[in-house]
């Protein structure tokens, strides 16, 4: 995996986001909200970019794709701080302490109408679909989350589940993004995705109980206080070791790519550089 490239890939991948707000005049707000667009860890966009650079994709389309998974997770960050009543937000105050709830919601909004045109530009009509796709089952699963589980510590399969598409979903659409149209690859790179996703948000479950705001740059605690179902509180049927049983996902996401070992050679890069020394962050502050 070539980092240099990445590093200088994300910057496209930044000025993309950026970009996309141009006509509008909520780019005024930019300059003075560093911790909103291209300031976070990137890690879906970075996926894209390590995948489709092993890949032979066009960088255009792996730009565009990154920027645009990017701002969809971007969007449901301004309305998770407005549901959670998060105050911090990447080492500096939220959206919403500053501009109020209806800002922040209509800025999320906006963000998303913005992210499915990055894919028309490029003309990729799949992954269009995909990401309409992938962001639906965001969705659904935020809903179900705050609807139907609220206040029940819920069993390990139903926080599971939730963690699959609440944050798995993205990282489904970053794997596909960066793949070809090799036999059964696409399937592959998205069911790994969804793998990938559900360990990193079983890891942020674990991080939002046992964490430090200072060291994490965001307001932690909001799941106890709000009754989720999350890692902590979903003790039925739990594996007897949770932070082996994530470790443990992160292998299986690689298996998933084993009939094709230059993708899953990525994949695995990807995995030791960027996503272990952040997940090991996540489960072991304090």
């Amino acid at each position: 995996m070539d980092e240099k490239l990445i590093e200088k890939q994300l910057k496209r991948v930044k000025q993309a986001m950026t970009d996309c707000l141009k006509d509008t005049n909520i780019s005024k707000l930019l300059p003075g909200n560093k911790n909103l667009l291209g300031s976070g860890k990137m890690l879906r966009s970075r996926l894209t970019l390590a995948l489709g650079n092993a890949s032979g994709v066009d960088p255009a389309v792996l730009v565009n794709a990154g920027a645009a998974v990017d701002l969809i997770h971007g969007a449901s960050l301004l309305h998770d701080d407005v549901i959670d009543g998060g105050i911090l937000r990447r080492g500096a105050p939220t959206f919403w302490k500053k501009y109020g709830t209806n800002g922040a919601i209509l800025f999320g909004d906006l963000l998303m109408f913005k992210a499915l045109a990055l894919l028309i530009e490029v003309d990729r009509s799949d992954l269009l679909q995909e990401l309409i796709d992938r962001t639906g089952e965001v969705c659904r699963s935020e809903v179900e989350q705050e609807l139907i589980l609220r206040g029940s510590p819920g069993t390990w399969e139903e926080c599971e589940d939730v963690a699959r598409y609440k944050t798995g979903s993205l990282f489904a659409f970053a794997a596909v993004a960066g793949g070809t149209d090799a036999p059964g690859l696409i399937d592959a790179l998205r069911e790994a995705g969804f793998i990938l996703g559900t360990a990193y948000q079983l890891a942020d479950d674990v991080l939002d109980a046992s964490g430090n705001e200072s060291v994490s740059g965001k307001t932690l605690g909001t799941d106890d206080q709000r009754g989720k179902t999350t890692a902590i509180t979903a003790t039925k049927n739990a594996p007897a070791d949770p932070v082996q049983y994530i470790h443990a996902l992160l292998d299986a996401s690689s298996a998933r790519l084993a009939p094709w070992p230059e993708t899953r050679g990525a994949w695995d890069a990807f995995l030791n550089v960027t996503m272990k020394p952040v997940l090991s962050r996540h489960l072991t502050a304090g």
